[in-house]
């Protein structure tokens, strides 16, 4: 008996309970499309995360306040320890910003841009007003460190900077609350009644969850503290590191600057450094262990399907055990008894599988609780081969079972 004789059998087999078939197939597509679905599903969640954080610059370290560190100021306790705020705490300056513009002491450091926040700063030009949920003061550098490009206009330079022109770079979300359709460029907005030129409108940023990235205006410091702020500390610092590769050695100059200029003597500042290199490695992990969670957990579904083949090449086996001793009474070998069930099963296996393959495809061109799927091809592999193995395997026991059936005995069964 060749390979094309038992294909036949096999298929004929199959054929003949088509609806049998078709539920034990059901049981792999469903398994192998889970995997792939929420692979993919964690894969997009894992490339929305990185995208948001590459927003603000994958080689940037923000400088914030942290008030309850400081110098060796503050009570302690019996054993020596630091406890509650320390007076010595100092808060971000313009002095601090300038200290970390020396390429003596920080050669890893490209620009530095110190930032200052106006909070409720509402913009109103004609009958149209709107509430800023953030008007920033900065310097021209700031653009590129966070990556926030001008789709339209320009940014302000450091003239502007210098002159304390009151001029300001709009959001997408601020340009469509105040103007519309209308051009923006050289209009003038009120805000909090002080007016300010329009110049430049950034590139659309999307919505970082809960936040409108959008929703931001951003004009020259010295512009934003005579007007709105006042001349007191900054909110944070922007600092720029000369590459990717160079963020660890700038953020390890900027605190040994920080620490001298505010008298840190232990391991308990008054600002804090988040770095956005060390931020995204650390995400990518946990993403990652997220996205192999899901999938450990969708392939229990394949294996319940492997169980169901098993059962049902066990009935099929139990049914066809006259026909079994038939087909070897006149001369059918071991080995074709056992390729045609191994077959069935692995078709069976087969055909969930492409199929499961084909809707996880269709599935992952919708949107899922918000986030894009992305379809990763390591996973379309390996669970089709997976799909593939289960038949096999689960299929090589009832195979294994009517190719032992002595010929006699199975012509006695009824």
């Amino acid at each position: 008996m060749n390979q094309l004789e038992i294909f036949r059998f096999a298929l004929r087999g199959l054929l003949a309970n088509k609806m049998r078939s078709s539920l034990t197939t059901l049981g792999i597509l469903i398994g192998v499309a889970a995997v792939i679905m929420l692979v993919a599903v964690g894969e997009g969640s894992s490339q929305s995360i990185q995208r948001n954080i590459q927003r603000l610059g994958a080689n940037t370290l923000t400088i914030s306040p942290q008030f309850s560190g400081g110098g060796g100021g503050g009570m302690r306790t019996a054993g020596g320890g630091n406890t509650g705020p320390r007076t010595q705490a100092r808060q971000l300056s313009l002095a601090d910003a300038k200290a970390l513009t020396d390429r003596t002491l920080a050669p890893s450091v490209r620009s530095v841009s110190p930032v200052v926040t106006a909070a409720s700063s509402t913009a109103a030009y004609g009958a149209a007003s709107h509430a800023i949920s953030q008007f920033v003061g900065t310097y021209p550098s700031y653009f590129e460190a966070v990556n926030k490009p001008v789709a339209k206009g320009t940014y302000f330079f450091n003239d502007d900077v210098l002159a304390a022109r009151k001029v300001v770079v709009l959001g997408q979300t601020v340009v469509e609350e105040l103007f519309g359709t209308v051009d923006p460029i050289g209009k003038q907005v009120s805000v909090s009644g002080v007016p300010f030129t329009v110049v430049g409108v950034l590139k659309e940023a999307g919505s970082t969850g809960m936040q409108d990235a959008d929703d931001v205006a951003i004009a020259p410091l010295p512009a934003v503290q005579q007007s709105l702020s006042g001349f007191g500390s900054l909110s944070s610092i922007v600092v720029q590191a000369s590459g990717s590769e160079a963020t660890t050695a700038a953020q390890s100059e900027v605190t040994a600057i920080l620490n001298q200029r505010h008298g840190i003597t232990n391991n308990n500042p008054d600002y804090r450094i988040l770095n956005q290199a060390t931020l995204q490695e650390t995400v990518s992990q946990a993403t990652g262990t997220f996205t192999v969670l899901l999938g450990a957990v969708a392939a229990i579904s394949l294996l319940v399907g492997g169980i169901g083949i098993t059962n049902i090449m066990l009935v099929t086996v139990t049914e066809r055990t006259r026909e079994i001793g038939i087909r070897k009474a006149i001369g059918a070998p071991r080995s074709a008894i056992l390729g045609q069930f191994l077959l069935e099963a692995t078709l069976l296996s087969l055909v969930g599988g492409l199929s499961g393959v084909l809707v996880a495809f269709i599935g992952t061109r919708f949107t899922v609780a918000g986030i894009e799927p992305v379809l990763v091809p390591s996973s379309v592999a390996l669970a089709l081969g997976v799909s593939v193995g289960i038949g096999l395997f689960f299929g090589s026991y009832p195979a294994n079972r009517a190719a032992k059936l002595r010929p006699i005995q199975a012509l006695r069964h009824e």
